[in-house]
């Protein structure tokens, strides 16, 4: 399971989702990519089934490319505790993911492909999101920035 080594803090505050991502909204290691169309928390148990299902579909051939890392730790207080006594412990990790992030990439396999296999991996996640490649992402971003 993916988490980090180390951490500054414990502990950390539940923060908001809005906006588009700051980065990671372009293809830079592979040629297909999924997009995500709205923010979620991704747990890394979610991460690693999307990674078990691209990695047996891709085989040898292709490589897959994980641009989200799970480093936000969510607390729960346990089951039939009474209110008070301070926030719970840290019982899973999640990635932050926002609107218009590339969340997986896969090179090395065609479009027909590329696209059944990140079909495959998107119903893994818990939010909606797009197949694109690196062309149809250059023409949107020549489009936008003229």
């Amino acid at each position: 399971m993916l988490m980090p080594k180390k951490t500054k803090y414990r502990k950390m505050q539940k923060g908001t989702m809005g906006g588009r991502s700051k980065g990671a909204r372009t293809i830079a290691f592979g040629e297909y990519g999924l997009v995500a169309v709205e923010p979620s928390w991704v747990t890394a148990r979610q991460i690693e089934a999307a990674r078990v299902t691209v990695s047996k579909r891709i085989k040898k051939v292709g490589t897959l490319y994980l641009r989200m890392f799970p480093d936000k730790p969510v607390s729960k207080k346990p089951a039939e505790t009474r209110m008070g006594k301070g926030k719970g412990s840290p019982e899973l990790w999640v990635a932050v993911v926002k609107r218009d992030r590339v969340i997986l990439e896969i090179g090395g396999v065609s479009k027909e492909e590329a696209r059944d296999i990140l079909k495959a991996a998107a119903y893994k996640f818990p939010m909606k999101t797009r197949f694109v490649s690196k062309e149809d992402l250059l023409a949107a971003d020549s489009q936008t920035n003229s």
